[in-house]
């Protein structure tokens, strides 16, 4: 079991920035990737950006050049930097950890709000 605790979540104008954070723990070792994921009010929920065990890392095309993933070298927090902030980057962002057996783990979600 994983667990995952966001946090750094808020309300900011348009073009501001904030910075998420995740933590997991449990059994981190069998975390194979990190990521967040977000969800709008209507929508479905979709991936922004995620970084695997080795490092590489993918991003939604409508944050790339303006989010930024990272993790601590104990790779149990995961950040998600987020400049240049839009209002239609207002969701609920979630923590996501995938094991190797490709078993999802989730975060409670910690809402973005922006304001034009």
């Amino acid at each position: 079991q994983v667990q995952l605790v966001e946090s750094g979540g808020g309300l900011v104008q348009a073009g501001g920035s904030l910075r998420l954070s995740c933590v997991a723990s449990g059994s981190i070792f069998s975390i194979t990737a990190l990521g967040w994921y977000r969800q709008a009010p209507g929508k479905q929920r979709e991936l922004v950006a995620t970084i695997t065990r080795g490092g590489s890392t993918n991003y939604a095309n409508s944050v790339k050049g303006r989010f930024f993933i990272s993790r601590n070298n104990a790779k149990t927090t995961v950040y998600l930097q987020m400049n240049s902030l839009k209002p239609e980057d207002t969701a609920v962002y979630y923590c996501n950890a995938e094991n190797w057996g490709g078993t999802n783990y989730w975060g409670q979600g910690t809402q973005v709000t922006v304001s034009s």
